[in-house]
């Protein structure tokens, strides 16, 4: 073991933590010392993240399941979690769900189950935690939104609507929290390499590409590297901010 990490007796949840910049973002954490509650609709996939954290930095993850867009859920499985640790410092809202199509032909179900995953599990799992984290010193909420909350896509009204709606809620929170210390903002990701762009073709990852000023795909580590840094003491000044992680597509 080395000296004392960055988040060290620090706990933190991360939702839609089973893959992808989820996960990243809990084993970044739990490498600088941090307790984190890996969280994800299925116990299989947090479970299996949680080990595999734990095989890199023992006893620093668990796994819980729970369903962001079901207030009930988050309600009982976030006592859960508060009575495993104690306290909640920083809550990281990535649990994220895409169903693509033209607005003109999309479903009121794929509306609603992106909305209420994306923008409504973010205000879930506040309202879970919020009491522990309005008494913690130096307290953090991240939200993880997207580029496309900023820019739009075709096909992703639903989802740029979801993480636009989750800007907005970053800054009123922001100011809300603002006069107990605690910070909250929001990070941008471009288009970083996981299970959700493993569905493209290399032509279209090409067309990508074009737009990217860097002229390449993020990784997740990337994301996890902003996430602490947010996290940790060096942004305490920081709030009701989005920082977008791009590769310069929006600027």
């Amino acid at each position: 073991m080395g000296g004392m990490g960055l988040l060290e007796d620090r706990v933190a949840v991360v939702t839609g933590a089973g893959r992808g910049i989820g996960r990243a973002i809990a084993e970044v954490f739990a490498s600088e010392g941090a307790m984190v509650a890996v969280v994800s609709r299925s116990l299989a996939s947090c479970q299996a993240a949680a080990d595999q954290i734990n095989s890199r930095f023992a006893g620093k993850a668990r796994a819980f399941a729970m369903d962001v867009a079901d207030s009930g859920s988050t309600s009982v499985v976030g006592k859960e979690i508060l009575e495993a640790y104690g306290k909640v410092d920083i809550l990281v809202n990535n649990a994220g769900v895409t169903r693509d199509g033209l607005a003109l032909r999309m479903s009121e179900e794929d509306w609603d189950v992106v909305l209420d995953t994306n923008l409504k599990g973010a205000f879930n799992c506040v309202k879970a935690f919020q009491r522990s984290l309005l008494k913690q010193p130096a307290a953090r909420i991240i939200n993880i939104s997207s580029v496309v909350g900023l820019m739009g896509n075709a096909g992703q009204a639903n989802y740029a609507a979801s993480k636009a709606g989750l800007i907005g809620f970053t800054k009123a929170l922001a100011r809300e929290f603002s006069s107990r210390g605690v910070t909250v903002n929001a990070i941008a990701p471009g288009f970083i390499t996981t299970d959700m762009t493993d569905v493209l073709t290399g032509e279209q990852k090409e067309a990508i590409t074009r737009n990217i000023p860097l002229g390449k795909l993020g990784e997740p580590g990337d994301i996890a590297a902003a996430a602490l840094f947010l996290a940790g003491g060096g942004a305490s000044y920081i709030t009701g901010q989005v920082l977008t992680v791009d590769g310069g597509m929006v600027m």
